[in-house]
């Protein structure tokens, strides 16, 4: 390209002009997705048309093609949203999640659904859970585990007993905000935030706030509806609660103590999909009372060369002083070598319940 300096108006001519055909082959898109709809017939709801491990592999095929200058976190965005309104010409997903309006869950139902789908907030993961059993929702999506706090118990306690699968992982880098009605840090005398949001502000509120009333809440947009209503309270949470409830942001953009504070969310659904390539399967393995049980537990993965992610254990509620593990491994349950260590592991378990098989989590 030459080096002298562009005219203007011709470098806007030339945008309008790729705009142009942006929107016609949006628009062809969107055709052969509504042929994709037709071909595979008259389907009972929406959620039957839905495909997240094709979604997986158009995700990642973006990535695989990007040379720049946008990142790869841009484009999967982009594209996120297009697969999202193409897919809602069906009828849009019904996505329920942790609210009110303005959590962090909410906008991990936006990266991994699209803002085409239909977000139901509700007031517990517990309600989540019901009521994508009940069919009420089409998916769900939970918090499970943050890079620097753990594991959010609730949610895999709800496991225990429920008979919904995991069907896709969310990772969402999470920026905390010290929230106000008035935007004065000298007027708060109490702060309301989900307890996970204090536990990844202590050590700035022990600097800034150390003799504020720190009152927890079910959520961080709640505490933000609270904090709202009174100039010398305030909340933690996001910027989209922030705009959502009409508060301001106070004295830094991010208050979170790690700089890679990271939450890793579940989609909850009622089945299991086929395997995308790139996949995580999750277990959940009630272990008999013997010697050995965690030994044995674990050397059927390393003997079929299945990588182990991560393991958790929690009561089983079942018997007293009796667990359960929780195990994310690497693969899909239609692999044969994860077929081969279940298999082996049965018979030194008192139980092994899948809980899902689905693609690891796209930038």
């Amino acid at each position: 390209m030459s080096k002298s300096k562009p005219d203007l108006g011709e470098v806007r001519s030339r945008i309008d002009g790729i705009d142009r055909q942006i929107q016609k082959l949006i628009a062809e898109r969107a055709e052969f997705a509504h042929q994709v709809g037709k071909a595979k017939g008259k389907l009972a709801a929406a959620v039957d048309y839905y495909r997240p491990e094709r979604e997986a592999q158009v995700l990642r095929m973006v990535v695989d093609r990007n040379d720049g200058p946008l990142n790869d976190e841009v484009l999967v965005h982009l594209f996120r949203e297009i697969m999202s309104a193409c897919l809602a010409q069906q009828e849009p997903l019904k996505v329920g999640y942790l609210g009110p309006e303005g959590t962090f869950c909410q906008q991990a139902v936006h990266k991994h659904f699209g803002r085409s789908a239909h977000g139901l907030p509700m007031a517990s993961i517990e309600e989540v859970f019901q009521e994508v059993e009940a069919g009420n929702a089409d998916f769900g999506v939970v918090p499970v585990e943050n890079s620097g706090q753990g594991t959010i118990q609730v949610t895999l306690d709800m496991f225990l007993t429920s008979n919904l699968k995991i069907c896709g992982e969310v990772e969402l880098r999470v920026h905390q905000y010290l929230l106000s009605r008035t935007g004065r840090i000298e007027d708060i005398e109490r702060i309301y935030a989900h307890p996970q949001a204090f536990a990844q502000t202590v050590g700035w509120m022990r600097t800034n706030l150390p003799k504020v009333e720190k009152l927890p809440v079910s959520s961080n947009a709640e505490g933000a509806r609270r904090a709202r209503n009174a100039e010398d309270a305030a909340a933690i949470g996001s910027d989209s609660a922030a705009h959502v409830y009409g508060l301001k942001k106070v004295i830094m953009k991010s208050i979170e103590d790690r700089a890679d504070n990271t939450t890793r969310f579940l989609v909850l659904g009622r089945q299991v999909f086929p395997p995308s390539g790139h996949d995580r399967t999750s277990v959940l393995v009630f272990i008999k009372d013997q010697p050995g049980a965690l030994f044995n537990v674990l050397s059927p993965f390393a003997r079929h060369g299945i990588s182990m992610n991560r393991i958790e254990s929690r009561p089983s509620h079942q018997a007293k002083w009796e667990y359960a593990f929780f195990i994310d491994l690497s693969g899909h349950i239609d692999d044969e070598g994860m077929k081969a260590a279940l298999a082996e592991l049965e018979s030194h378990s008192a139980q092994i319940k899948v809980l899902g098989s689905y693609p690891v989590a796209v930038p």
